[in-house]
């Protein structure tokens, strides 16, 4: 029988345990067993299952914090989690989506229901790695693009990296980080469209050039607009170029007309490019690059607020030296 999918149990009860198993691998699932939390978790972050079924009561971590775990987890996250439970209470499934529970099983389970639910499941996990690998194959191109504009793919995730800090200092929700991690890679994708001789041309672009180089926006976002998981990183890859004043593009949209989250990313944009070397200029200190931003934004090229916010950051790390809060 070709294998329907892959199947993790976690439940302290051996007995119960091996009776799912024994149910499910008949049907072509693969399952994997565990008899505690710990356990668990280090079996979905090495296989990573299509589903996981979850006991509720355990000794040691209980299934509520397994499943947080999961969730907070980069490698698991998108795994549906099924709890097993002998709880009916509205409490208890309340506490359990709010961990992160995809469906709820009552013990004793129902054979038929177990296989339908785990079924419905897996071929919900098989769309989320769909939709998972062609985000993957996006971030893949942008990796190329870097490399073949910048010279290496380090920029990435520099540049990633610190917008998640900034926006963290900003008090910025989840969703909002993982737009600014995803722009930290995507912002520049559409430079695929660019031609050779206009994005490595050693001298400065003529009118004509500059407005090819423009549209590398509106290519990146045709390019990420297909996937639903990029809906929250679109604005930022469309409106990292603009400015305060209104010179930037493509909109030349004004002060707040720019979206947050592409004034938290482009303040980070330019002080990792100040940060770092370029064929053509060394690379400033990051107390000079403060001081760059700070005349930039004066002439009304940034928002100041995220500029004080970044330099605030850098100087409570230690990055700014004794002359950091020194305007």
């Amino acid at each position: 029988m070709p294998r329907t999918g892959t199947v993790l149990i976690v439940d302290d009860q051996a007995e119960g345990l091996e009776a799912m198993g024994e149910a499910l691998r008949p049907l072509g699932f693969e399952v994997w067993l565990a008899l505690d939390g710990e356990t668990g978790l280090a079996l979905a972050r090495e296989r990573q299952p299509d589903v996981i079924l979850l006991d509720v009561m355990m000794p040691g971590i209980d299934g509520y914090e397994v499943c947080r775990r999961l969730k907070a987890d980069e490698e698991t996250r998108l795994v549906p989690v099924v709890f097993l439970t002998g709880l009916d209470s509205r409490e208890a499934r309340l506490k359990g989506l709010d961990a992160g529970a995809a469906d709820f099983l009552n013990k004793p389970f129902d054979l038929v229901e177990l296989e339908v639910r785990v079924r419905n499941l897996v071929g919900f996990r098989r769309l989320t790695q769909d939709l998972d690998d062609a985000e993957k194959m996006l971030f893949a191109v942008a990796r190329s693009v870097e490399a073949r504009d910048e010279g290496t793919g380090e920029h990435c995730d520099r540049l990633s990296h610190l917008a998640v800090h900034l926006g963290e200092q900003l008090g910025l929700n989840g969703d909002g980080l993982k737009a600014l991690r995803k722009a930290g890679y995507l912002h520049d994708i559409g430079k695929v469209g660019i031609p050779d001789a206009i994005l490595l041309k050693p001298g400065k672009l003529d009118a004509a050039e500059w407005e090819v180089m423009r549209s590398h926006v509106d290519i990146g976002v045709t390019i990420c607009a297909g996937l639903r998981t990029l809906r929250s990183t679109l604005p930022i890859i469309r409106h990292h170029h603009e400015r305060q004043d209104g010179s930037g593009y493509p909109d030349h949209l004004v002060g707040e007309a720019v979206p947050l989250l592409a004034r938290v990313f482009q303040v980070t944009d330019v002080f990792d490019a100040l940060t770092n070397a370029r064929p053509y200029r060394r690379a400033l200190t990051p107390a000079a690059a403060v001081e760059v931003l700070r005349e930039e934004t004066k002439r009304g090229s940034w928002d100041g607020s995220i500029v004080e916010a970044l330099a605030s950051m850098l100087d409570r790390e230690g990055t700014l030296g004794p002359e950091g809060g020194e305007r």
